[in-house]
This record gives structure tokens, C-alpha cells and sequence, in this order.
């Protein structure tokens, strides 16, 4: 998978840009506050529906516009042999309340379907909060991660974020016991299987991500990833779950338990735990969960999905600088990173696609 045309209009500073990258480094320099993030940030808002610095209507829109467009054009594999491959466009306008895209030259009616087109790993100066951050993060990363790789859990994820929405009205205006029991079950109908996927696919990234970290940061020993479901699993079904913790939930006007409170940890051998990890730790094994993933995509899809690597100089030393882009080298993954010049780490002989962001323009260099 690689990116061959981006445009991006009033995000930020820019008020109309284009970016044709090459399949394998792209590397985009610039002064401190020239917008070499933002470019990673238009790319990262399309397959996430996000942005990684904060929620659309804050700042991201250009002072003085209505909306912001992002475009993307793309070539993907069409089959794992790799013999054929087909070009793809997504488009997405978002004015901070309401959003439109499309998606092939076809409406979009949900952006989860855009966000399950473009396959995009990004690490940049918050990941960290990956591993030592609250639940919402680590669920967010396993759910994406699976709306690529396996085709039944986004129809899941819709039916269970239907249902709890039903649910958690019902609980507001404080519904009798028949409504609320017609609810728990089509939660837990759906929460159940979505919960599965979840561990298994948890299963399956520990295969990569345990020896990934322990080239990365050895020191920290041998690692797993523990997954905990949202609810006490092993005592009761997820129907039962939702029954008993019921008048609670009427008491709050939510519901305190399911797949919607689930979340996962890295439990390290040489460690208390995650909060004795250094920041630097911290980064070091959010990026191999990241790594893992887009190895795992590669998998079962057959192509790497695209890496953006944002301020990658001021994010890891020369020595993991070296090790991260030399493994991204042999992936023949295509890779964004910026800085204000080349990462000292860069392999001598790594091909680069380089760009130079000045004045919100953006020139081949």
C-alpha cells in the first residue's frame, strides 16, 4: 500500500497543498512551526476519522474557513499473490460539527468505512499514552487494527455501539425492566463475539510485539499482553453482567460494564508494572505495538499499511533511530517521517523522497 497523491485544504495553515510521495521514504523537512505535521495529520484524519493532536473543531480548521478537505489517492494490493494491484480515492470534508466523504466516487454513509480503506500507522510525540494513558486509546488501537484484518467486527462494532446507545438512553429516562431486558440482550448478543476478536486479535499482535520490544528496549525483559474483557468474564456471562450490575447503571445512567470498558496491558518481567516505565520506555513500547500491528497487517493482507513517523529525531536516539528505520528498509513499507533535516540515523543507504515545507507551500527537494 502506498500513497501516491495527497491534498489537503484549509488544515491548518495551509490553504491549498499537494504532495505526490514515492512508494518508499518520504522525508519532510522544514523550520520548527512550518506544518511538516500537519501533512502527517491529514493523512492520519482520513484513515482514523481523527487527529492525533485533538478533536477536529479545535484549531484544525484554517481561521476564517468553514470546513477543511482532505484527499487521498492510493495503490493497494488486489489479491495476496501481489501480481495486481488498484488505485484507490477517498475524500473527506469535516467543518468541525458535520462530516461528508467518499469514498471510490461513491457517498460515504458512515466514516468507519473510510477510516477501514486507508491503512496508516502513525507514532508521533503523544503515543506514548498508548501504554500509559487511559483505556479509550488501547481499545481505539484494537479496534482499528481489526477493522483491516478481519471483515465480520466492524458489523459487530456497529451492532454493539447501536445497541449501548439504546441502552444508555433507556437508563436516562429511567426504563422499565422489559425495555431494559430486550437491550441486554442485543448487547450482549453483540458484545460477546466482539470481545473475542478483541483477545484473539491481542493474541495474535503478542507473536510480534514481545520480540519487536525486546529488540527495541531490552532491558526491560520478556513482556505480554494481558487483555481484560470489561467484565468479570470468567464468573459470568456478559447477559448476566448487564443484569446485575443494573440498578447501578439506573443509579449512574450508564452502563458501567461490557466491551465499551474493556482494555489491555503490557506486563513486563523485569517491572512492577506500567507506571514504573521511563517516558522514554514508555515510547519505545508503544512503538513496538505499533510495529507489531503493521506487521500483522502485512500478514493477512500481504502489504504493509503506510508508516507516518512524525519528529522521529526528537522521539528516539541515533541507536533506535536505526533499528526502527533499517526494519521499515527490509518491510519495503512506504514511510513518511518529518524533522527540521535527515534523522542521523538513517541508514546510508535507504533511498530518500525528500520535501521541504516553507512559507505553506510544500517543494520537492
Amino acid at each position: 500500500m502506498h500513497v501516491t497523491r495527497l491534498e489537503l485544504r484549509h488544515l491548518r495553515r495551509f490553504q491549498d497543498l499537494r504532495l505526490d510521495p514515492a512508494p518508499g521514504l518520504n522525508l519532510i523537512t522544514g523550520d520548527n512551526g512550518a506544518g511538516k505535521t500537519t501533512v502527517l495529520e491529514a493523512l492520519h484524519l482520513m484513515a482514523y476519522g481523527r487527529s492525533f493532536r485533538g478533536r477536529v473543531r479545535d484549531g484544525l480548521i484554517r481561521a476564517g474557513d468553514a470546513g477543511l478537505e482532505v484527499f487521498v489517492e492510493w495503490r493497494e494490493r488486489a489479491g495476496r499473490s501481489g501480481d495486481d494491484e488498484r488505485l484507490r480515492k477517498a475524500g473527506l470534508r469535516h467543518t468541525g460539527q458535520d462530516w461528508t466523504g467518499r469514498l471510490d466516487g461513491a457517498n460515504v454513509a458512515q466514516l468507519g468505512d473510510l477510516c477501514a480503506a486507508l491503512a496508516v500507522v502513525t507514532f508521533e510525540p503523544g503515543s506514548h499514552a498508548l501504554i500509559t494513558g487511559g483505556g479509550e486509546s488501547r481499545r481505539r488501537y484494537l479496534d482499528w487494527g481489526l477493522f483491516h484484518v478481519e471483515p465480520d467486527f466492524l458489523p459487530a462494532w456497529r451492532r454493539y455501539s447501536r445497541a449501548l446507545k439504546q441502552r444508555n438512553a433507556l437508563l436516562k429516562a429511567r426504563a422499565r425492566d422489559a425495555q431494559l431486558d430486550a437491550w441486554d440482550h442485543e448487547l450482549a448478543e453483540a458484545g460477546e463475539p466482539l470481545s473475542r476478536f478483541r483477545e484473539r486479535y491481542l493474541d495474535l499482535l503478542q507473536l510480534r510485539f514481545e520480540p519487536l520490544l525486546s529488540d527495541l528496549a531490552p532491558a526491560l525483559g520478556l513482556s505480554r499482553l494481558e487483555y481484560a474483557p470489561g467484565w468479570r468474564r470468567d464468573e459470568m456471562s456478559l447477559a448476566d453482567a448487564f443484569l446485575l450490575s443494573r440498578e447501578r447503571d439506573l443509579a449512574a445512567g450508564y452502563t458501567g460494564v461490557g466491551p465499551h470498558r474493556a482494555d489491555w496491558r503490557v506486563v513486563f518481567a523485569n517491572l512492577p508494572g506500567r507506571e514504573a516505565l521511563s517516558r522514554g520506555q514508555s515510547k519505545l513500547t508503544a512503538l513496538a505495538a505499533l510495529l507489531a500491528q503493521a506487521e500483522h497487517h502485512d500478514q493477512i493482507q500481504g502489504e504493509w499499511p503506510v508508516v507516518a513517523l512524525d519528529d522521529l529525531a526528537s522521539e528516539l536516539d541515533r541507536h533506535h533511530q536505526g533499528r526502527v528505520l533499517a526494519r521499515l528498509q527490509s518491510s519495503g513499507a512506504q514511510v513518511f517521517i518529518t524533522g527540521t533535516e535527515a534523522p542521523p540515523g538513517l541508514p546510508t543507504d535507504f533511498p530518500v523522497h525528500g520535501f521541504h515545507v516553507e512559507h505553506g507551500a510544500i517543494t520537492i527537494c
